[in-house]
C-alpha cells in the first residue's frame, strides 16, 4: 500500500499548515477558435429569464477521446424563437492542442427556443453520449447517431416542456443500468405576467425577486430501455415538494448503493431527495441539515457540488450564492447528518461579498485534495445603484490546504470582471491538469488553461459499464483517503463528462484503485502507474 502511505503523508503534510501548490490559468478561447458569445436578448422589461441563461455541457461527443464542448443560448424576446444564428446553441468540437472548430450545422444541435441548461450522458447505452437541453417552455432530447449528428427524439421519447427548466442531470436512480432524467423546472413565469420590478420614481427597473412568482415541482424520467421515458415524478414523491429550483448535484451520500439528489432553491430552502431504494425517494434536507445554512435564512442557491472536498470519504455539498449571503459548504458527517462548515472551512470570510454562479470541486494542482472553481457575477445588473454590491465579478478559486481549509488563489482572475454563469471543466489538452470554460452574458466565453507549475502526479478513470450504466454514473472511486464518484451534474445548469479526475501529489504509481460501481460490483486495479487515462470497463 506504498501510494495510500504516501497519500497520507502529503494529506499530514498540510495539516501541518504547508501552503497548496499555487494554480495559474491562461484565458485561451480567442486563439483556441472558441468564439461563442451568450446572446440573452436583454430587454428594457427585464424579463427574468435574461438574466438566468448560459448553461453548457461538456463531453466528447465524436469518441476520440477529447472533450467537447455544447453552449445553450438564447433566443429573441418577447417570441422565444431563436431568430438567426446568433441565437443558435453551439457545438465546438475539441481537435487536440487546444484547438477547437465550430460544428454546430454538421452536428445538428443548433436547436431551438430559450435555452437554458445541458446534461450529457449515454441514455441508450451505445457507446455515443447524447444530449438534453433544458429550456423555457421547451426541453430538447437529442441522440447521438455516432456519426457526428445528432437527432431530435424528443417528441417519440415522451419527454415533456411547458414549463421554465433551468437544468438537468442523468443519474440511475433505480440501478437498472438505464440513465434516468432529473429535471429542474424554476418559477411559473411568463413573458405575459413579468411584473414590474424596482423603483418608478428613480426610473429605475431591476430583474425581479423570485418571491413574485409561484415555484414549481421537478420532474423525473424513468429511462424504460426503449428510446421512451415514464413520467414518474408523482410515484416517486418528488412532484410532492414545490420549490424554485436552479441545479442539481448526484451522489450517494449515505453510502447504501443508491444515489440520492440535492437541488438548490432560490430564496426557499434547498431539497435532499433521499433514495428509499424502492424507486421512491423521501425530502429530508431539514434534518440532514442542509436546507439552510446556519443562520438559518433561505438563499439566492445557485450552483451546486457533491463531492468529498476533505478526504474522509464522505461526499460534501457546496452550494454558490449572492454577495452577503456566502457560498454555504455542508460537511457530510456520516448517518445521513450535515453541518455547515462555510466558516469553519475558511470559505465565509474569503466569499462574504461576492457573488457566484456555477462552481465545481476539482483538484487543479493535483497535490490529492479538491479545490473549488466558482464564476462570479451578481444576478441584478443595476445592483451597484442600490446596494454595496457589484454585478460583474471576477471568477474565483479557492484552494485546499488539505487539512479542511480553504485559501484564495484568484490571483490569475483579479480585474477580469463580468457577468460570467455557467461552468464546464475537462482536462481539454491531455496534459492532466483540469481547465474551465466559463460562458458570460453578452461576451465571449472563456477558455480557461490549466498551466500550473510542479510536478503533481495525475490519473484519469474513464468507466465503461455493462451490468450498470453504460457512462458509470454512479460509481465510486477511491484511491488512498481519495473517493471521487462519477457524475455529469457539477455547477448551474452545467454538465462536465469527462471522467474522474484525481491529483496525485508526488506519487508515481497507485498501489490500488478500487471501484464500486452501481450494480454492486467491485473491481480493483493493482500497480497504477501515474500520469494516464485509463478506461476501465465493468
Amino acid at each position: 500500500m506504498r501510494a495510500w502511505v504516501l497519500l497520507a503523508a502529503s494529506a499530514a503534510l498540510a495539516f501541518e499548515g504547508s501552503s497548496p501548490a499555487p494554480v495559474r490559468f491562461r484565458n485561451v478561447a480567442r486563439c483556441a477558435g472558441v468564439e461563442f458569445v451568450l446572446e440573452n436578448t436583454p430587454t428594457p422589461e427585464k424579463q427574468m429569464i435574461e438574466t438566468m441563461a448560459g448553461g453548457l455541457a461538456v463531453f466528447d461527443y465524436n469518441g476520440d477521446g477529447r472533450a467537447d464542448i455544447f453552449f445553450t443560448n438564447g433566443a429573441a424576446l418577447p417570441g422565444l424563437e431563436k431568430s438567426g444564428a446568433k441565437h443558435f446553441n453551439r457545438l465546438y468540437r475539441n481537435e487536440g492542442g487546444m484547438k477547437f472548430t465550430d460544428v454546430t450545422a454538421e452536428a445538428g444541435v443548433a436547436g431551438a427556443g430559450y435555452s437554458m441548461g445541458a446534461a450529457a450522458g449515454d441514455y441508450d447505452n451505445d457507446g455515443h453520449v447524447d444530449l438534453f437541453v433544458a429550456g423555457v417552455n421547451r426541453n430538447t432530447l437529442y441522440r447521438n447517431l455516432g456519426n457526428g449528428k445528432f437527432e431530435d427524439v424528443t417528441a417519440r421519447s415522451g419527454i415533456r416542456g411547458g414549463v421554465w427548466a433551468v437544468a438537468a442531470g442523468w443519474l440511475d436512480y433505480d440501478n437498472d443500468g438505464r440513465l434516468d432524467l432529473f429535471v429542474a423546472n424554476y418559477l411559473q413565469w411568463s413573458v405575459e405576467n413579468n411584473r414590474f420590478c424596482g423603483d418608478r420614481a428613480l426610473n429605475l427597473r431591476m430583474y425581479c425577486h423570485p418571491r413574485y412568482f409561484e415555484g414549481l415541482p421537478n420532474t423525473l424520467y424513468r429511462n424504460r430501455g426503449d428510446g421512451t421515458f415514464a413520467d414518474v415524478s408523482e410515484k416517486s414523491g418528488i412532484a410532492r415538494h414545490i420549490g424554485k429550483a436552479m441545479s442539481l448535484a448526484f451522489a450517494d451520500y449515505d453510502r447504501d448503493g443508491y444515489l440520492d439528489v440535492f437541488v438548490t432553491n432560490d430564496k426557499v430552502p434547498n431539497f435532499l431527495f433521499h433514495n428509499r431504494r424502492n424507486g421512491t425517494f423521501e425530502e429530508v434536507a431539514l434534518t440532514a441539515g442542509v436546507a439552510l445554512a446556519d443562520h438559518g435564512q433561505p438563499i439566492s442557491s445557485m450552483g451546486a457540488d457533491f463531492r468529498d472536498y476533505d478526504n474522509d470519504g464522505q461526499p460534501d455539498v457546496s452550494v454558490v450564492a449572492l454577495a452577503g449571503e456566502t457560498f454555504p459548504l455542508f460537511r457530510n458527517l456520516g448517518k445521513g447528518m450535515f453541518r455547515d462548515a462555510t466558516y469553519a472551512s475558511g470559505l465565509g470570510p474569503l466569499c462574504v461579498r461576492r457573488s457566484g454562479w456555477s462552481q465545481g470541486f476539482f483538484d487543479f494542482n493535483n497535490d490529492g485534495f479538491k479545490d473549488l472553481f466558482v464564476s462570479g457575477s451578481h444576478v441584478n445588473d443595476v445592483i451597484e445603484r442600490i446596494e454595496a454590491s457589484r454585478y460583474k465579478e471576477a471568477n474565483m478559486l479557492f484552494l485546499n490546504r488539505g487539512d479542511g481549509r480553504f485559501i484564495d488563489g484568484s490571483d490569475d482572475f483579479r480585474g477580469l470582471a463580468k457577468a460570467h454563469r455557467g461552468t464546464g471543466f475537462a482536462d481539454f489538452n491531455g496534459d492532466g491538469r483540469m481547465d474551465v470554460v466559463v460562458t458570460v452574458l453578452g461576451e465571449p466565453a472563456e477558455l480557461w488553461e490549466n498551466l500550473s507549475p510542479g510536478g503533481n502526479h495525475w490519473l484519469v478513470l474513464k468507466l465503461t459499464g455493462t451490468k450498470s450504466n453504460r457512462d458509470g454514473i454512479g460509481a465510486e472511486v477511491r484511491i488512498g483517503s481519495q473517493v471521487n464518484h462519477m457524475t455529469t451534474a457539477v455547477g448551474y445548469s452545467s454538465s462536465s463528462h469527462d471522467g474522474v479526475h484525481f491529483g496525485l501529489g508526488k506519487v508515481e504509481k497507485v498501489d490500488q484503485v478500487e471501484i464500486r460501481w452501481p450494480s454492486g460490483t467491485v473491481q480493483v486495479l493493482r500497480d497504477v502507474k501515474a500520469g494516464q487515462v485509463v478506461k476501465v470497463v465493468e
